[in-house]
């Protein structure tokens, strides 16, 4: 009997180890991440402070799920703090939920639903596997596989035909069922053609080997939805590794130098305007 009370003690001891071990732990990330990133997580405070008062008495479950995710993984979003940062400001800028198409499911997924939470964020990702991969481990993300018609290689006889193809004018072009025209994503979920986005995230699909699709089309069409808007506002555009030659390219030829407000790092930041009744013919769509 004296046996078993003191493995029970021992057992007890070792779970309260245990336990003062994690919140140890945890205390230290935390006043880690306070020394180095302050001013950053001052402003998540604030701004989920600002949507509880809005719209719930506390986090959503989403969040909760990130904060979780996120404390016990080593793996951390691709894109740097910097550049993050500036997609939160503008979500915080709103001050309501927020239509939010990504194209391209990975690790910061979670992250920008959380950021998000009474939105709708919306995901778009062209590798089947990889998709399962990204929704067994959160299958609560909204997310759908699309197909593209296009590979990196094609990118410059793109840029030189779509001029000549009506179906590509900027006054005209449309995205569902547009197959003549290459660089339309034609064949998306009917939820991408129905919503109006307010902000447009682009860092997929692939783009640095020839076979791959490139992200001619995602730019092409995220500037015929921005141009088509018929709500109030701008569409906020983000576009991802643009210090790579087609993003580039095809950024400054679609999005537009006049519209880009703000680059950090591999990131640039455009606030595109509704075309609204302007249909005159242009020739170029900057």
């Amino acid at each position: 009997m004296q046996l078993a009370n003191e493995r029970m003690k021992s057992r007890w001891f070792v779970w309260l180890l245990a336990v003062l071990g994690i919140i140890g732990a945890t205390l230290f990330i935390v006043s880690l991440i306070q020394t180095s990133e302050n001013n950053f997580l001052c402003s998540i405070t604030r701004t989920m402070q600002q949507q509880q008062q809005q719209f719930t008495d506390g986090p959503t479950s989403m969040q909760l799920k990130a904060i979780l995710h996120y404390a016990t993984s080593q793996i951390v979003p691709q894109q740097s703090l910097s550049e993050i940062t500036i997609t939160f400001d503008v979500l915080q800028s709103l001050h309501r939920p927020a239509n939010f198409l990504v194209f391209g499911l990975g690790r910061d997924s979670l992250m920008w639903a959380s950021l998000n939470p009474h939105g709708t964020t919306l995901f778009l990702e062209e590798d089947p596997k990889w998709f399962g991969i990204v929704t067994k481990e959160a299958p609560y993300l909204r997310a759908h596989t699309v197909r593209y018609r296009t590979q990196l290689r094609e990118a410059d006889s793109l840029m030189s035909s779509y001029r000549s193809e009506p179906a590509c004018f900027p006054a005209t072009a449309t995205l569902r069922g547009n197959e003549r025209c290459k660089l339309a994503l034609h064949n998306l979920p009917d939820e991408v053609y129905e919503k109006e986005w307010d902000l447009i995230m682009i860092d997929a699909p692939k783009g640095y080997f020839a076979e791959a699709p490139g992200r001619m089309a995602a730019i092409f069409s995220a500037a015929v939805m921005a141009r088509d808007r018929k709500g109030s506002g701008v569409t906020h555009v983000f576009l991802h590794d643009v210090d790579r030659k087609v993003e580039k390219v095809y950024a400054e030829e679609f999005l537009c130098r006049k519209h880009l407000v703000k680059g950090v790092g591999r990131l640039w930041h455009f606030e595109i305007p509704p075309m609204g009744n302007n249909t005159r013919d242009y020739a170029r769509f900057c």
